[in-house]
C-alpha cells in the first residue's frame, strides 16, 4: 500500500506555479554539469592505477558504471513523472516506499552524500588554482580557495538563485570544451589504437582493477541531484523524465572521448605520473603555454559549475526534510521561505554549516594521508547506489500494478539499473575503508529511524 504524503503546512506546497523557475535546459545542464566537473580531471590518473595502465579496460568500466547511471536515470525518470512534490529522492521513498524510509534517506543525504561531495569538489578549484598560477601551494591554501568559492556560491544562491541557474547553463557549456578539444585532439596527434589491446591476463586476474569502478563511479555521479529542483522545473513531470535520460548519455560520450584522447596523446605512465597537473601538460603541449593557461582556466569554470549544481540541490534538502512531520531537527525554521527571495534561507544556512564541518574532517583526512587515493566522498557514493535499489524496486512495483504499461521501463530499466548499482558497489567494497563508510552511514540512518520513531509518536 502506498503511504501519501502529509505535511504539516500545506499551504507551502501549494504555489507550484511561483516556484517553478527552471527550465527542461537547466535540468539538462545541471545533471550534466554536476556529473562533468572535477571528477574525470583529477580521477583519470586513479582510474588507471587501478586497471595496472589499461586504456581499453578503463573503457570497459566507463560502459560498465554508465549502465547504473543511464538505467537508474531512467528508473528514477518514472518516479519522478508521477510527482511534483519537493524532495527529489525523499519524495518518491516516501510516496513510493513508506515516510520511514523517506526519513532515513534525507538524513543519509544531508549529513553524508551532499557536504561530502560538495567540500572534495570545492578544494579541486584550490588544486586547479594552484595548477593555473604555479603557486606550489600548501594543502591549507588549497582547502581556504576552496571554501571561499563554497561560501560565495551559497550566497549568491540564496540571494539571486536565477544567477545560479544562469552559472549552470554557461558553466556545462564552458566545462564541455577542453574535454571535446583536448580528447579529439589527443586522438589525432596521438595513438589510441596503442591502448586497444592492452589487457592483459594479470591485470584480469587480478582484483585490483575493481577499485577503478570507484573513481569512475564518483567522474559520474552528480546525476541524482537535479531531483532536488524537480518541483521547480516547468512541467516537471514531462521535463524531469527526458533530462533524466539525455543528460546520462551526453556525459558518457564525452568521458570516453576524453579519456582514450588524453591517454593516447601523453601516454599512460604520463599521466599516471602527473596526477591532476595532466590537463594542463597535455594542453600545453598541444596547445601551447597560452592556450594551455585558458584550458585550466575552463577547467576551473567546469568545477565550479558542479560545486553550483551540488549547492542548488543541497540548500533546498533541509527544508524538504522539514515539510514532513517529525523527519527532522528544527522544522518550524527550516520549512519557511523567505517570501522576497522565494529560498529557504535557514535551510540554506544549514547546509553551509554542514558543509563546514565536512570541510574540516576532509582536511584532517588528506592532510594525514587517512585515505590514500581515496577522499571522503567516496564514504558517500558507493552508499547511495544502495539506497536506489530500493527506488528501482518500486518502479517495477509499479509496473505489477500496471501503472506503467512499458516492460522495457517498468522492468529491463530498473533491472539493468539495479545491475549496474552492484557493479558500483562491488567498487566500493574493494576499499579497505569499506567497513568504516559501512558504519558510518549505517549509523546515520539508525539515529534518522530512531528520531522519526519518537517524534511520530
Amino acid at each position: 500500500m502506498v503511504e501519501l504524503m502529509h505535511y504539516d503546512e500545506k499551504e507551502d506546497m501549494m504555489k507550484k506555479n511561483k516556484h517553478e523557475k527552471y527550465s527542461l535546459l537547466t535540468a539538462i545542464t545541471m545533471i550534466v554539469g554536476t556529473c562533468i566537473g572535477s571528477g574525470i580531471f583529477f580521477k583519470s590518473d586513479n582510474i588507471l592505477i587501478a586497471t595496472n595502465g589499461s586504456i581499453m579496460l578503463g573503457v570497459i568500466l566507463f560502459v560498465l558504471a554508465a549502465i547504473a547511471i543511464i538505467f537508474g536515470s531512467l528508473s528514477v525518470g518514472e518516479l519522478a513523472a508521477k510527482t511534483n512534490e519537493p524532495g527529489g529522492l525523499v519524495t518518491y521513498a516516501q510516496e513510493f516506499v513508506n515516510a520511514k524510509t523517506a526519513c532515513g534517506f534525507g538524513w543519509f543525504l544531508t549529513f553524508i552524500y551532499y557536504p561530502t561531495i560538495a567540500v572534495v569538489v570545492s578544494w579541486v578549484i584550490g588544486v586547479y588554482v594552484d595548477i593555473l598560477f604555479h603557486l606550489q601551494a600548501a594543502l591549507e591554501l588549497q582547502m581556504i580557495i576552496g571554501f571561499i568559492f563554497l561560501s560565495i556560491c551559497f550566497v549568491y544562491n540564496i540571494l539571486l538563485p536565477k544567477l545560479g541557474a544562469i552559472f549552470q547553463d554557461v558553466s556545462t557549456f564552458i566545462k564541455m570544451l577542453p574535454l571535446l578539444l583536448l580528447g579529439i585532439l589527443g586522438i589525432l596527434f596521438g595513438d589510441p589504437l596503442a591502448g586497444l589491446g592492452d589487457i592483459g591476463p594479470t591485470t584480469l586476474l587480478s582484483s585490483s582493477w575493481i577499485m577503478a569502478l570507484g573513481p569512475i563511479a564518483y567522474s559520474y555521479d552528480g546525476w541524482i541531484v537535479a531531483t532536488s529542483i524537480a518541483h521547480e522545473v516547468k512541467d516537471a513531470k514531462k521535463a524531469m523524465p527526458k533530462a533524466l535520460t539525455i543528460a546520462p548519455l551526453i556525459v558518457l560520450a564525452i568521458y570516453t572521448l576524453y579519456f582514450v584522447g588524453i591517454t593516447s596523446y601523453l601516454g599512460v605512465d604520463q599521466v599516471m605520473a602527473l596526477g591532476d597537473a595532466h590537463v594542463s601538460v597535455a594542453a600545453s603541449a598541444l596547445l601551447g603555454n597560452t592556450f594551455a593557461k585558458m584550458i585550466v582556466v575552463f577547467v576551473i569554470i567546469s568545477v565550479m559549475g558542479t560545486v553550483n549544481g551540488l549547492v542548488t540541490g543541497y540548500m533546498r534538502m533541509p527544508y524538504s526534510l522539514a515539510l514532513r512531520k517529525g523527519m527532522f531537527l528544527w522544522e518550524a525554521q527550516l520549512k519557511k521561505v523567505d517570501e522576497k527571495l522565494d529560498i529557504p534561507v535557514y535551510s540554506a544556512i544549514f547546509a553551509f554549516v554542514v558543509c563546514t564541518i565536512w570541510m574540516a574532517i576532509h582536511y584532517l583526512c588528506t592532510r594525514f594521508n587517512i585515505l590514500p587515493n581515496s577522499d571522503v566522498s567516496e564514504i558517500a557514493i558507493s552508499m547511495a547506489y544502495m539506497l536506489y535499489i530500493v527506488l528501482y524496486y518500486q518502479v517495477y512495483q509499479l509496473y505489477r500494478r500496471k501503472e506503467i504499461k512499458s516492460f522495457f521501463k517498468g522492468v529491463i530499466c530498473p533491472l539493468l539499473a539495479t545491475l549496474g548499482s552492484f557493479i558500483i558497489l562491488s567498487g566500493g567494497m574493494q576499499s579497505q575503508y569499506f567497513i568504516y563508510y559501512l558504519f558510518i552511514c549505517g549509523l546515520v540512518y539508525l539515529i534518522s529511524q530512531v528520531y522519526y520513531h519518537f517524534h511520530q509518536k
